[in-house]
């Protein structure tokens, strides 16, 4: 059966995969309901889209960035704000039509959809639940009271620019615990991969595998998930 495979691997978390978290800035989440301004525009390690340095006379913390935000801005986060670029408020208190990110899975959660660079869901409809179209297209439902912030995320272009040389894409996989270069199966030995090894490059077998093979098997093509009556 030969031993685990990268992405196996990967996922047990070892230190070769996981993220270099004393690199990152912060976690972005919504912060408490009040004004904020903005006191800097930074760069985040691990992320494609910068974050905002946001502060009061009380709190401080770090927000996503929106396209358009600049420093000295006036930020306004909770459920009285107005409905402007860069505001923060609950997904009930949002026009249809509205540009949103950094939205909230449950009330309280800080924020879980739309919050990679250039991403954004469209409101299509409030009921007793608010309708979001995702970026990925899918229609999704909100609780009201789920907090998001109008705008869509700054950094879009991020990844426009060349690469110019490998050790920048190194530096940049490394960042989101991610692996520079990945190789094929079939172009392993037989006892690193299930699809090496042979006197030419091919499979050998069928390309997909059943949801209940073991660990070192578990390669390829998963089989569809059984038709549910």
């Amino acid at each position: 059966m030969g031993k685990h495979i990268i992405p196996q691997r990967r996922g047990k978390g070892g230190l070769v995969y996981r993220s270099p978290s004393h690199r990152h800035v912060a976690k972005p989440m919504h912060l408490a309901a009040g004004k904020y301004n903005v006191k800097s525009i930074i760069h985040a390690p691990g992320r494609n889209a910068p974050l905002l340095m946001i502060q009061n006379d009380k709190v401080s913390g770090y927000q996503i960035a929106f396209n358009g935000a600049h420093v000295g801005q006036e930020l306004s986060i909770g459920p009285g704000s107005v409905p402007e670029d860069g505001s923060t408020t609950t997904l009930g208190m949002i026009p249809d039509g509205s540009t949103v990110y950094n939205i909230e899975s449950q009330p309280g959660d800080g924020g879980k959809f739309c919050r990679t660079a250039g991403s954004g869901a469209l409101v299509v409809s409030h009921a007793e639940t608010v309708t979001l179209k995702l970026a990925s297209g899918k229609m999704r439902s909100f609780h009201p009271s789920c907090l998001a912030t109008i705008g869509s995320v700054a950094g879009s272009g991020a990844r426009d620019s060349p690469v110019l040389k490998a050790g920048n894409s190194v530096h940049f996989y490394r960042s989101k615990a991610k692996r520079p270069i990945s190789v094929r199966g079939v172009a392993m030995n037989a006892i690193n991969h299930p699809h090496g090894g042979g006197n030419h490059q091919h499979v050998g077998r069928p390309s997909t595998v059943g949801r209940g093979a073991p660990p070192g098997r578990k390669v390829g093509r998963l089989s569809p998930q059984r038709r549910k009556h």
